[in-house]
């Protein structure tokens, strides 16, 4: 791709991350007013939890998601499961239907994460990925996604080894990346929020 493309690509590809998540933002607002009231009334916590993330270049973020997990359980390093006992039964309903990630589009209109992009990890998981697949610095090379071809094709990964197997998946989307992709994983990951095949 010649850079003049390529600066075209990229100054399309942040109109739409943005556009996306303002507009987002505005036509969920009442599942969003909904759902912070149901989680506040149904167990003590807050409504929105934090995590360290690392993204474009390492550089570290806070990512934000619904809670779905009883208060306190989501600072660990521990991965999630389907079966995992730490989260709520609303939890696990927005994790189906990928609900708990709508507050990732505040983390895109701060510039910290697109639309698509391969999903951020935390630095634990990092340091031990790239022990035995170094390749994994060229995905930070770009900001990390809400949804990623890697997370359309292979899934959620609940361990360091699942992480590396999904890894070719995004290294794929690294070397093909373009507007249209970027088209293609949306509309895919369109498909598994309303079948429910979240984790």
């Amino acid at each position: 791709m010649n850079p003049i493309t390529q600066n075209f690509q990229t100054i399309l590809k942040n109109i739409i991350d943005y556009s996306i998540s303002i507009l987002g933002l505005i036509l969920l607002c009442p599942i969003i007013i909904i759902l912070s009231i149901v989680i506040m009334i149904s167990g003590n916590g807050p409504v929105i939890y934090s995590q360290k993330r690392v993204g474009k270049s390492g550089k570290p973020f806070s990512i934000y998601k619904f809670r779905s997990m009883c208060n306190g359980e989501e600072s660990t390093h521990l991965l999630s499961g389907k079966d995992d006992k730490r989260i709520t039964p609303l939890g696990r309903f927005m994790r189906k239907h990928k609900l708990d990630e709508i507050p990732n589009f505040y983390n895109v209109l701060k510039g910290e994460m697109s639309i698509v992009g391969p999903r951020p990890e935390q630095q634990y998981y990092i340091d031990r990925i790239k022990e035995k697949a170094p390749q994994y610095k060229l995905i930070q090379t770009v900001k990390p996604g809400i949804t990623s071809w890697g997370q359309v094709r292979y899934g959620y990964a609940s361990d360091v080894d699942q992480m590396i197997e999904r890894l070719d998946y995004d290294l794929y989307y690294m070397k093909n990346r373009s507007i249209g992709f970027d088209l293609k994983v949306i509309f895919y990951t369109i498909g598994i929020i309303f079948k429910g095949k979240g984790i």
